[in-house]
C-alpha cells in the first residue's frame, strides 16, 4: 500500500511537470507566424527551433544514460528545470536567429533531462514491474497539454505578446516544476532489488535482445514520431489550410488533446493483457485512416471533426506504445539505458518532421502533407507487425 502511495505522488508530480514541460515547449504551434514577423524569419525557420530542441535532446539523450544510473532520475530533472529558465528568457531577448536557435537548444539540454525519457526512467525506478501501468496514466494525463497550453498560450499572447509569454514560461519552470521536483520526488528511487516491485531472479540478468530487434523497435517508434511530433507543431497551421477560420483552427486543435487522453480506452480493451507492441499495431491503423478522411472531405466539418476524432485516438494511444515497447524486450535494469539510447534516432526524426511538414504545406499544400504522412504511419505499422514476431514469451527471457 506504502508503494502504491508512492508510485501515485510520483505520478501526480510528474504529471503537472509533464503537462507545463511539453506544453510551453509548444510555442510556435500557436504564436509561430508572430514570431516569424518580429524576428524577420520565414514560418519555416521559426519551427527550426523546434528541431533545434529535437536534435538537442537527441544528441543528450545516450550522454545522460550513465547520469540517471548514477544520480537518480530526481537530480537530473532538476538540473534540466534549471537550465530551462535561461533558455526561456533568452528565448524572449532574441532579435535574431542565432539567439533564437541558441534558446532552443538550452531548451533541448533541458527536455533530454526532463521530458518524457526522463519521467519513464523515473516511474520505473519506482514502479519495477508495474512501470507500464504507471506510464499510460502518466500519458493520460500529460495528453492534455496542448488542450491546456495552446488557448493559454494565444490568450498570453495577445494580452502581452510572445516574449512576455516566454517570461511566464521561463517562472513556471522556476516556480513550479522544480519545488515539485525537488519536494514530490523520492531522494533516490530504490535500487532494483531492494523493496518494492522487485525484479525476478531471471530478470536480474539483462535479457540479451538481437540487433535487429532493436533496429525494428526504432524504426517503428521513429517514423510514428515523425508523423505525430510534426503534426503537433503544424496542426493549427494545417486546419487553418483546411478552411477552418484561426479561432476554430484553435478549438479543433485544442480538443486533440482530450481525444488523445481518452485514446487510454484503447489499451483497457485488452484488459491490461496488451504490451506495446499490440497497443501500437491497433492505434497506427487510426492515423492513415483519418488522413484519408480529411483528404476525401475536402474541408467539410464532418471530414475535420472525423480526422480530429480518429487522429487524436491514434496518436494518443501510439504515445503510450512508444514509451512501453521497449518493456517488452528490456528488463527493469536495462530500460533507462534502452530508453536513452532510443531517445537519439526518436528525437531526431522528431527534429526533421517541423520543417519538412511546415514546407510541405506551405509550398506543395495539404495534399502532399498528408500523403508523406500516411505513407509514414503505413510503414511504421508494417515495422511493427514484424517486431511482434519477435516479441518474447511471457514466461521466458526474451532473445530477440
Amino acid at each position: 500500500m506504502t508503494a502504491d502511495r508512492s508510485i501515485v505522488r510520483v505520478l501526480f508530480v510528474l504529471s503537472v511537470a509533464q503537462v507545463i514541460g511539453w506544453g510551453t515547449v509548444g510555442l510556435p504551434a500557436i504564436v509561430g507566424r508572430h514570431m516569424a514577423a518580429d524576428l524577420h524569419m520565414d514560418l519555416a525557420a521559426v519551427f527550426g527551433g523546434s528541431s533545434i530542441l529535437y536534435v538537442t535532446m537527441g544528441l543528450c539523450a545516450p550522454l545522460l544514460a550513465r547520469a540517471f544510473a548514477r544520480f537518480g532520475a530526481r537530480l537530473v530533472m532538476m538540473a534540466g528545470t534549471l537550465a530551462a529558465v535561461p533558455g526561456f528568457v533568452l528565448l524572449a531577448l532574441a532579435h535574431e536567429p542565432i539567439a533564437y536557435f541558441s534558446a532552443w537548444a538550452i531548451l533541448g539540454v533541458a527536455g533530454s533531462a526532463t521530458l518524457s525519457t526522463a519521467a519513464y526512467i523515473m516511474l520505473n525506478e519506482i514502479a519495477g514491474q508495474k512501470a507500464k501501468g504507471a506510464i499510460g496514466g502518466l500519458m493520460l494525463v500529460t495528453g492534455l497539454s496542448s488542450s491546456i497550453f495552446w488557448p493559454l498560450t494565444s490568450v498570453l499572447s495577445d494580452i502581452a505578446g510572445w516574449r512576455a509569454t516566454c517570461l511566464v514560461f521561463a517562472g513556471l519552470m522556476a516556480l513550479v516544476c522544480l519545488p515539485f521536483y525537488a519536494f514530490g520526488l523520492p531522494r533516490r528511487a530504490a535500487p532494483a532489488g531492494s523493496g518494492g516491485a522487485a525484479p525476478s531472479p531471471a530478470a536480474e540478468a539483462a535479457r540479451p535482445v538481437r540487433r535487429g530487434t532493436f533496429y525494428l523497435m526504432v524504426s517503428a517508434i521513429a517514423l510514428n514520431s515523425f508523423v505525430t511530433f510534426g503534426f503537433a507543431a503544424v496542426m493549427i497551421e494545417l486546419l487553418k489550410a483546411a478552411g477552418l477560420p484561426p479561432v476554430e483552427a484553435i478549438a479543433f486543435g485544442s480538443a486533440l488533446g482530450v481525444i488523445q487522453v481518452s485514446a487510454r480506452a484503447i489499451d483497457f480493451l485488452g484488459g491490461g493483457r496488451w504490451d506495446g507492441v499490440t497497443t501500437g499495431l491497433m492505434a497506427g491503423l487510426a492515423l492513415p485512416a483519418a488522413m484519408v478522411l480529411l483528404l476525401a472531405g475536402g474541408g467539410a466539418y464532418w471530414s475535420i471533426a472525423a480526422f480530429i476524432i480518429l487522429y487524436g485516438l491514434g496518436s494518443g494511444a501510439l504515445a503510450v506504445a512508444r514509451a512501453t515497447i521497449p518493456l517488452v524486450f528490456y528488463d527493469q535494469a536495462a530500460y533507462a539505458k534502452a530508453s536513452s539510447h532510443i531517445a537519439l534516432p526518436l528525437n531526431l526524426m522528431s527534429a526533421l518532421a517541423p520543417p519538412v511538414l511546415v514546407g510541405l504545406l506551405t509550398r506543395s499544400g495539404t495534399q502532399a502533407l498528408l500523403g508523406l504522412a500516411i505513407a509514414c504511419s503505413c510503414g511504421a505499422w508494417l515495422i511493427l507487425f514484424l517486431l511482434a514476431r519477435r516479441r518474447p514469451a511471457s514466461d521466458a527471457v526474451a532473445t530477440g
